[in-house]
This record gives C-alpha cells, sequence and structure tokens, in this order.
C-alpha cells in the first residue's frame, strides 16, 4: 500500500518535471522580439534649363514721296524695329541691305546709297538715299548723326545727316543692349533727295536687321 502511494507520487513528480520545459519552450516561442526599422535615403537633383530666345519685328515698310523741284527736295519716314529676348546679357542690333546692290531701283533707274557713313554722316546729294539713328539712343555706339529726326516731306534745305547703307555681309551695328528686353524700340530713319531730272517711279529695296543675342 505505501509503495504504491509513493510510486504514483513519484509517477506524478516525472509528469510536472515534462511539462514545465515544455511550458517553458512554449513561452520562448510566443515572446515578441522587439527592434528598431531599417531606414535609408538619396537625393535626386531637378535641372530645368530655359534656353535663350530672340525676336524681331519692324514696321515693314517706309514710304517716302517726294514732289521734286530743280533744286531737290528730301523726304523722310521711320521703322520701328522691336526685339524681345530673355538673353540677360542682351542683344546686337544690326542693319544691311538685303543683297549685294544698295540702289533703290525702278526699272533701269536707280537711287544710289548716299556716300555718309555712321560716324560721318552728311547731308544727302540729289539721287541718293540714307538712313539714321538718333544719336541719342541707347547702345549706339559712337556716331554722328543728329541728336534727333522727324519726318520730312520735300524740303528742299534739309540739312540732316545721313549714313549709307552697307551691302549684305557687311552689317552696321546700331544698337547695343546688356539686359533682357521685352519689346524694346528703336527708331530708324531713311529718307531720300531727288531732282526734277530724276525719272518718275516708285524706287524700291529691302534691308535686314539682324538681332543677335550676347
Amino acid at each position: 500500500m505505501a509503495y504504491s502511494f509513493i510510486k504514483k507520487e513519484h509517477e506524478a513528480n516525472m509528469k510536472i518535471k515534462r511539462i514545465i520545459p515544455a511550458v517553458a519552450a512554449m513561452a520562448v516561442i510566443v515572446t515578441p522580439v522587439v527592434g528598431s526599422a531599417a531606414s535609408d535615403d538619396a537625393d535626386t537633383t531637378i535641372n530645368a534649363t530655359i534656353n535663350e530666345v530672340i525676336s524681331i519685328s519692324t514696321s515693314s515698310t517706309v514710304t517716302l514721296n517726294l514732289t521734286p523741284t530743280s533744286g531737290g527736295v528730301v523726304s523722310s519716314g521711320s521703322d520701328t524695329v522691336t526685339v524681345s529676348t530673355n538673353r540677360t546679357t542682351g542683344y546686337n542690333l544690326a542693319v544691311n541691305d538685303s543683297d549685294a546692290t544698295t540702289t533703290l531701283a525702278s526699272g533701269g533707274n536707280d537711287l544710289t546709297a548716299h556716300s555718309g557713313t555712321k560716324t560721318s554722316p552728311t547731308a544727302l546729294t540729289n539721287g541718293t538715299w540714307g538712313f539714321a539713328v538718333a544719336t541719342g539712343t541707347t547702345g549706339i555706339g559712337t556716331n554722328g548723326f543728329d541728336a534727333s529726326y522727324s519726318t520730312e516731306t520735300n524740303n528742299g534745305s534739309s540739312t540732316s545727316k545721313w549714313a549709307g547703307m552697307p551691302a549684305s555681309g557687311s552689317p552696321m551695328m546700331i544698337k547695343t543692349t546688356a539686359a533682357a528686353a521685352s519689346n524694346d524700340t528703336t527708331t530708324v530713319w531713311y529718307a531720300a533727295k531727288a531732282n526734277a531730272s530724276q525719272p518718275n517711279g516708285t524706287y524700291t529695296g529691302t534691308v535686314t536687321y539682324t538681332a543677335t543675342t550676347n
């Protein structure tokens, strides 16, 4: 009887010993592992390149009407050249005849380019035409033009000073700027002189303006 009781107690103790490790093992399995999240970073540079642009427009046509006399008369008119550019260092404006022939022609008759220059402009002579930019124009550079010009119509005593138009391939600089521009205007004047011996007709020629970023 006593032996049986001792045996049962021993068997009970053995069961307890088996259960305890199992419970302990279970506790290890369900215990969460707490740690910090992993991270990394990288940068990207955004480059937006704004390219330079430039545009130019003119009045398209300058009309000079002359009713000549024996001594000759001068008529003049203006052209407005408009330039826009986003170039922060500005632009250059030049002008030249559209071809190598610098005359205004009507059939076989001509008005020849005046002999005056930008630095030494002079009054027109009969049978010639020329151009000018007022000496106070910003960026014109060294010149000998008049301080101002106004429209002349059949003026027989004109003393205004003019330069001859250079041929294609030899542009004359008439303005230089140093900043971006929006609708920046330059007034360019044109004139012709003729006397009564000049054959009638419409004398035509074309000039070309070139605007270039600095």
